[in-house]
């Protein structure tokens, strides 16, 4: 598991290329909501060898097809969310510095791979 930490105001795919890449794509499934439909980050993937399963925005020009049942497994991701939500002080994050939230969102990831 690898988690990098961002502003606020940053969206998610801001930090989605730094984040896969020290990672072999090769055959790798990428499975992503649609807030990461952008055509750079489609084409970097696949230009590493992985395959994008990302569904295209409402308004895209050329929609790809998508592999709808390959992509209900995200809800493995959305779980994890969940429960490192019931982490109060990752909920609502109470550390001001990067550092300390960083710990916290270590040691909430940790308590979930040991339960």
């Amino acid at each position: 598991m690898r988690f990098l930490l961002s502003s606020g105001n940053c969206n998610d795919i801001c930090m989605a290329q730094a984040l896969l890449e020290p990672f072999d794509l090769r055959g790798k499934l990428i499975l992503a909501d649609k807030g990461y439909d952008s055509d750079k980050f489609v084409r970097w993937v696949e230009e590493r060898g992985g395959i994008v399963v990302v569904p295209s925005r409402v308004n895209a020009k050329r929609p790809r097809p998508t592999d709808w049942h390959t992509y209900k497994e995200r809800h493995l991701v959305e779980k994890l969310f969940l429960k490192l939500k019931n982490n109060r002080r990752f909920a609502t994050r109470y550390e001001k510095k990067a550092l300390y939230f960083h710990a916290v969102v270590t040691l909430a990831c940790s308590l979930v791979w040991l339960l």
